[in-house]
């Protein structure tokens, strides 16, 4: 089995749409893979249930199905910090209960798993704990989505010296054009791959039609994929 985390360099770096891509990306090569978003907040209710618009776009991109539950365990109506919306709520989140919900996502028999973190690397939560710890106990191989506006350069830089500093094994980053017209968005890309300690796997160029991935096989190396 494969395991990876996927993280941004802020909050709307595009996450989601990056690890529905790198889904629909195995099921083009016939992998079973499923998509865990463990934590999020601004969720509404259906079916009896909160429920997160990210992770029902992680469930219809996966190959291998399960309850929704599984795949977000921990759902918060406001569109708060997760931490700050549990503490409302009265729910009190640990490493080890994120651990045990992992290990449910671990029996629906995929052969590929990729974790959806929630806001930024840094996120708290408890007021003791970030998830970046728990990422760590589990040995995630992590990819960074660098979401490429104003201000990336900063984000990137900071995040991936955050990981070097915990000695954790990020195999690399995805640039997500999320703005349109981005002032100087190659010079921006180029000082990136320049300045990141970790190769670039992929780049999801902004389309308004159907969003692709242009992949480098570096992405294909890690994923054991067939060129």
């Amino acid at each position: 089995m494969k395991e990876f985390f996927i993280t941004g360099t802020d909050t709307d770096a595009g996450k989601t749409h990056v690890t529905s891509l790198l889904l629909k990306l195995l099921a083009q090569h016939k992998k079973q893979a499923i998509g865990f978003k463990p934590l999020a907040s601004g969720c509404e209710m259906a079916f009896d249930q909160l429920v997160n618009a990210d992770a029902l776009i992680l469930m219809e991109s996966a190959t291998v199905s399960a309850k929704y539950d599984v795949i977000n365990p921990f759902a918060f109506a406001p569109a708060i910090a997760p931490h700050i919306a549990a503490e409302q709520a009265g729910v009190t989140i640990t490493a080890d209960k994120l651990s045990s919900a992992y290990k449910n996502v671990k029996q629906q028999g995929a052969d590929y798993i990729l974790t959806e973190g929630a806001g930024g690397w840094a996120l708290p939560i408890s007021n003791t704990d970030y998830l970046y710890n728990w990422v760590k106990a589990e040995q995630l191989p992590v990819i960074l989505v660098v979401g490429m506006k104003l201000g990336c350069l900063n984000h990137a830089l900071l995040t991936a010296a955050h990981m070097q500093s915990m000695g954790i094994n990020c195999i690399g980053w995805i640039a997500n054009q999320v703005e349109p017209n981005m002032d100087e968005y190659q010079a921006n890309l180029d000082s990136l791959k320049l300045r990141l300690p970790f190769p670039i796997l992929a780049i999801s160029p902004y389309s308004e039609q159907t969003p692709k991935l242009q992949i480098y096989k570096t992405l294909l190396e890690n994923f054991a994929l067939n060129t």
